[in-house]
């Protein structure tokens, strides 16, 4: 999972889709979605395209991380 992460976080794209976030978080389009849809990760749209931040993402897994070993 390391080496899709720091692909897709390392290209020089700092949006990424829900196709991408799909696979850096290794979680489906409706996880996806319903993540986006929560509001834990900052993105926007344009159209029907959702964009997604790299550095949301980046903040959401530390976020994550940081909850699932502090509980």
């Amino acid at each position: 999972m390391k080496e899709v992460l720091n692909m897709l976080l390392n290209q020089e794209n700092d949006i990424l889709t829900v196709d991408d976030l799909c696979e850096v978080l290794r979680i489906g389009k409706n996880a996806a979605y319903k993540l986006i849809n929560s509001g834990k990760l900052k993105c926007y749209r344009i159209n029907r395209t959702w964009k997604i931040p790299r550095q949301s993402v980046e903040e959401y897994i530390d976020e994550a991380r940081n909850s699932y070993f502090i509980t």
